[in-house]
């Protein structure tokens, strides 16, 4: 069933729900099929940095039948849109969920089209996540723009209470020391400032970045208050493996997706359990 992150976010519960791009067929029926085998709602959909793999409305014709079609929760969400008119195009495609991603602009600037983009989100019935602070790039990603993430980008508690009450977001992504792409080095998180921001702000906290985290590290994010834990690059290696595996013994293109979707529902299982979503 097709719902949002109101839905499905839980705050203080001690569990996360796992966000999972899913930028074709392939990735999608592998992530819909773990969540329906552990009867977890799960958040698909995919990124404004993705869409030259995945054209957004293309991705709607695909994702939100999947979704209303399928026997547990699933959020439609465009994750990480950086420009006004993609949010505004994913919410007229019907898409349940948008991240405005501002955490670059300057801190006012970012909650005033944060809070422009709330109003019009809500208005169709979808939630909006925000991000506060700035989750770069990791160092050893072809992305890497800033490197590690220094502390000075990492989010403020008191300034996170203020963003939320003046933008009306539903959810809200925190910088506390992860990075997008394949680590080279194992992350240091930053737990204690999770906990700070949890008592600070009422919202659900995500967690972006999260491919490449120990497991400790994922339940512990989890048991501090993190609600939402985005993972693509993980999943996404599970299928390109699959792919490569089934290319070197000689099968076609067809016979590949099987192995693809199955590896993408082994992967995405795997994150599903540490989050405590079963």
């Amino acid at each position: 069933m097709l719902v949002n992150l109101n839905d499905v976010l839980k705050p203080g519960s001690g569990r996360a729900v796992g966000l999972f791009n899913t930028v074709n067929m392939e990735l999608a029926r592998g992530t819909i099929a773990a969540a329906e085998e552990l009867g977890s709602p799960v958040v698909i959909g995919t990124a404004e940095v993705l869409l030259p793999y995945g054209p957004l409305e293309e991705l709607s014709w695909l994702l939100l039948p999947m979704a209303k079609r399928a026997s547990v929760p699933v959020v439609v969400h465009l994750d990480h849109g950086l420009k006004y008119e993609t949010c505004v195009k994913a919410l007229e495609l019907g898409f349940s969920s948008v991240m405005y991603d501002c955490s670059t602009d300057e801190y006012e600037e970012n909650v005033r089209k944060v809070a422009e983009m709330a109003k019009i989100a809500h208005s169709y019935g979808a939630t909006i996540e925000a991000e506060l602070g700035h989750v770069g790039d990791n160092p050893a990603s072809d992305s890497a723009s800033v490197g590690a993430v220094p502390e000075e980008f990492y989010t403020s508690p008191e300034q996170a209470r203020d963003f939320v009450e003046r933008t009306g977001v539903d959810a809200l992504a925190v910088a506390v020391g992860t990075a997008h792409g394949a680590y080279k080095f194992p992350p240091r998180l930053d737990f204690e400032r999770i906990t700070r921001i949890r008592e600070a702000t009422p919202v659900p906290l995500v967690l972006h970045g999260g491919s490449g985290l120990s497991d400790s590290d994922f339940r512990e994010a989890v048991r501090r208050g993190i609600a939402k834990i985005n993972i693509f690059t993980d999943v996404n290696a599970a299928a390109a493996k699959a792919a490569h595996d089934g290319w070197k013994e000689g099968i076609g293109m067809t016979d590949l997706i099987p192995g693809e979707v199955e590896a993408v529902k082994s992967s995405v299982m795997e994150k599903m359990r540490l989050f405590n979503c079963e």
